[in-house]
């Protein structure tokens, strides 16, 4: 796991923040390498990425993967197609230091386009006294076709 040295500070200055350049790296063009490294230092050590999705047999699961196993999973999946994530409505409670978002986002091929999908992201955060961290996203989209 990246180091916390290695975060861009106003990556991780607030929960907007980190929030939106989250959205920004998982985001881009097809042909556009994302920034994986640069992702990884939004996370705590342990932290967890947790899809609610159809696997292969067409069973709803919540699939589990370190940060590791996401970049892995999604890289094939994100190179086969432009992709673009934003948020569209979001509510936050915070106590102490932690804090839990409800994150509802679209996502389309180009950006602000035609929507091929909305859902929402459950993600946990918390602060170390210099920084946030992601502890853990989970999320549960519908598919465009599910919209209509």
């Amino acid at each position: 796991m990246t180091k916390s040295l290695d975060a861009r500070p106003e990556d991780v200055s607030s929960i907007e923040a980190i929030i939106a350049i989250d959205y920004k790296l998982i985001s881009g063009r097809a042909d556009e390498k994302r920034d994986w490294d640069r992702m990884k230092t939004l996370f705590a050590p342990g932290a967890r990425l947790i899809p609610i999705e159809r696997n292969k047999d067409g069973n709803v699961v919540a699939s589990v993967f370190s940060v590791d196993e996401f970049i892995e999973s999604r890289s094939p999946i994100l190179a086969a197609g432009d992709f673009f994530e934003w948020e569209y409505d979001r509510e936050e409670r915070r106590e102490g230091r932690m804090a839990h978002v409800w994150s509802s986002y679209l996502a389309a091929r180009a950006p602000g386009g035609e929507p091929i999908r909305r859902g929402v992201n459950s993600i946990q955060l918390w602060n170390d006294g210099s920084r946030w961290w992601i502890l853990s996203i989970t999320w549960d989209a519908i598919s465009a076709a599910d919209l209509r």
